[in-house]
């Protein structure tokens, strides 16, 4: 009678990603993300319904106080159309940033307990916002169909192929900073505070609630600079016909993700055989 053993050793290698072993774990992946929405919104009146209502009130706010009482451009679109598309990437990115960002202090008494790899917890943030993703893109093509059968300047280009390329890029910025950040909360707590408040801030670095047209000249550097920036701008001018879309753009943004998915990984790798020492 034959009988398997499974050996559990610390990873030695920061490049030790072990793909083969997150795959087979990818049943728990798909648990964690069903945890992950049904803990969301349990107890709630209108459940899955605020993934409508939360951009849609944000939309609103934003076109009142953004569109109507300071009088930003929007280049000529829509205001709401405009706002929700940059709401819509945002939320994506953020959220992927924010929650990931808490994997290990959020986690820490099932990291204590039980072996899996590590990386499934993150990789399930990802793909369950995919879900908030998908019901807020259904909204925005709902509004975009409005405006575009009342023949508004709204017409989708060729840049809208990269649309899927979009996705994979603010899920893979969002996870490598999160995981890299996660990786230090684990002795500076103070980092989640700060993060918090981050965010909230670099939205104003990105255009959400701006063009980059209306940036002056010496500023645009430093939006160019959020690799974000090219991704919503994409966006938009793929779906809206309006926005500052080039490949060098796109380029800058997947070399930044590239960046900061290894980084993430590497110190993810490296502070999960410790991290239990210090949290």
């Amino acid at each position: 009678m034959s009988t398997s053993v499974l050996k559990i050793t610390p990873r030695r290698h920061l490049l030790d990603l072990k793909l083969g072993e997150i795959w087979r774990y990818r049943d728990l992946l798909f648990l964690l993300v069903r945890r992950d929405f049904v803990a969301l919104y349990k107890q709630t009146i209108l459940g899955p319904l605020w993934f409508f209502i939360q951009p849609l009130l944000t939309t609103l706010m934003f076109t009142l106080v953004f569109g109507n009482i300071a009088g930003i451009s929007t280049d000529g679109l829509p205001r709401i159309l405009f706002y929700l598309s940059g709401i819509t990437c945002w939320t994506y990115f953020a959220d992927t940033l924010t929650k990931t960002s808490e994997t290990f202090t959020a986690n820490a008494g099932i990291f204590g307990k039980v072996y899996f790899p590590r990386a499934i917890v993150p990789l399930s943030i990802v793909v369950s916002n995919l879900y908030k993703l998908g019901v807020q893109l259904v909204l925005f093509m709902a509004f975009w169909l409005w405006f575009y059968l009342r023949g508004d300047a709204v017409q989708p280009t060729a840049a809208i192929a990269w649309f899927p390329w979009l996705i994979i890029l603010m899920a893979a910025i969002g996870l490598g900073a999160g995981m890299f950040i996660s990786s230090l909360t684990t002795k500076y707590r103070d980092l989640r505070f700060l993060l918090t408040f981050g965010v909230q801030l670099a939205m104003y670095a990105t255009p959400v609630i701006y063009p980059v047209s209306s940036i002056p000249e010496k500023y645009r550097m430093l939006i160019a600079a959020n690799p974000v920036t090219p991704l919503i701008e994409t966006f938009r001018c793929g779906f809206l016909g309006q926005g500052d879309y080039s490949v060098a753009g796109l380029a800058y943004s997947t070399l930044c993700a590239a960046v900061l998915l290894l980084l993430g990984l590497v110190t993810f790798n490296r502070v999960e055989q410790t991290f239990m020492d210090s949290v």
